[in-house]
């Protein structure tokens, strides 16, 4: 029967010794050395590796090119003990798995990493190398722990723009960079950086599985910006930074928006979905959209101020359709009541 060339063998298969020949750690001493005779493939032969005892064959052993071919085919030496156990110094732990890949040709891998990389240790000795390929594969696919809240710290515009272009997440950017400043900070604004700082790491701890969210430190234009973003798109921006003018000099002041910020990030989250938002959602939960109701709330308490003064309407009923019976009923009753009352003020007059 030919047996393929290993690499790195040398001519007509292994070398004599492949990383120093097996040293006997029986408590029983050997009583013969030497190299094994070779026999039929169904001949059974016996092993002790480091301790557990196996029952297999030689067409087994030698089934693979690797270093058990090399044993059991009379290319190297085996040491066997006074009651025919040929000695092999190893744990014998995996041993069972070695054996089932020479028969078989692949065996399902343990499931800790570890027990793996012990089996990988096992292969590189054996030197059967199609489960050392098994086994390093398996090694690289081994989950890496990844943080749960990550935050880019973008270094380019371009990576930034890539960044919010990959994601089908809404997007929120911090650009903060003290030393844009060119004139001196007002007292709070120290402090006030700070807590738009500490504002962002509180949302990203909190919103991380809904919301990307991106520092940037390069920025040239702004102190402390706050950007989102929803479907690739620049939703809603705002600066904290103002110029102030004092007596004898200006002075740049840094605020902290708290409620602003809250407010557009809840905005923000409306772009979780595929499909935009409802405008009329978004202007009912915007600033401006609250402005404008609370204007057209207090016109009306003014309204109705000034009717209450100028006392009970005069009311023109008309007839209508059906459906209207019962306000034109409402209004007629309320005109009657009010002529009533205006008699009766006659009559004491």
């Amino acid at each position: 029967m030919g047996e393929p060339a290993v690499a790195g063998s040398v001519a007509g298969g292994f070398p004599p010794t492949v990383g120093g020949a097996p040293t006997v750690t029986s408590s029983v001493p050997p009583s013969s050395s030497g190299k094994m005779q070779t026999g039929s493939p169904s001949q059974y032969v016996k092993l002790n590796v480091g301790g557990s005892l196996y029952y297999t064959t030689i067409g087994t052993l030698t089934k693979l090119d690797s270093m058990l071919r090399a044993m059991f085919s009379g290319r190297m030496e085996v040491l066997t003990d006074s009651e025919g156990w040929i000695l092999i110094d190893r744990s014998g732990k995996h041993f069972g798995t070695i054996l089932n890949y020479l028969r078989d040709g692949s065996v399902p891998l343990p499931d800790s990493p570890r027990e793996v990389a012990e089996l990988y240790g096992e292969a590189k000795y054996y030197l059967i190398q199609g489960l050392i390929e098994t086994c390093e594969t398996a090694l690289r696919k081994q989950p890496v722990v990844e943080a749960i809240c990550r935050v880019p710290l973008i270094t380019s515009d371009k990576e930034c723009q890539q960044l919010i272009q990959a994601t089908a997440k809404p997007v929120v950017k911090l650009l903060i960079n003290r030393h844009n400043n060119k004139y001196s900070y007002t007292s709070a604004s120290d402090d006030n950086l700070l807590k738009n700082l500490e504002m962002f790491d509180r949302l990203s701890l909190r919103f991380s599985s809904r919301i990307v969210f991106i520092k940037d430190v390069i920025g040239t234009n702004e102190i402390c910006c706050w950007s989102f973003y929803g479907h690739g798109k620049k939703v809603a921006e705002f600066c904290c930074t103002s110029i102030v003018y004092a007596t004898d000099k200006k002075h740049t002041k840094v605020e902290f928006p708290e409620a602003r910020i809250y407010e557009e990030v809840l905005n923000i989250l409306l772009y979780e979905n595929r499909q935009q938002p409802d405008p009329e959602l978004m202007q009912a939960t915007s600033q401006r959209g609250a402005g404008l109701q609370r204007s057209a709330a207090a016109v009306s308490d003014d309204e109705d101020i000034e009717l209450k003064q100028q006392g009970p309407p005069v009311l023109e009923v008309q007839a209508g359709p059906s459906r209207r019976e019962g306000g034109s009923s409402s209004a007629l009753a309320i005109f009657r009541s009010g002529k009533n009352a205006s008699a009766g003020n006659s009559g004491n007059n």
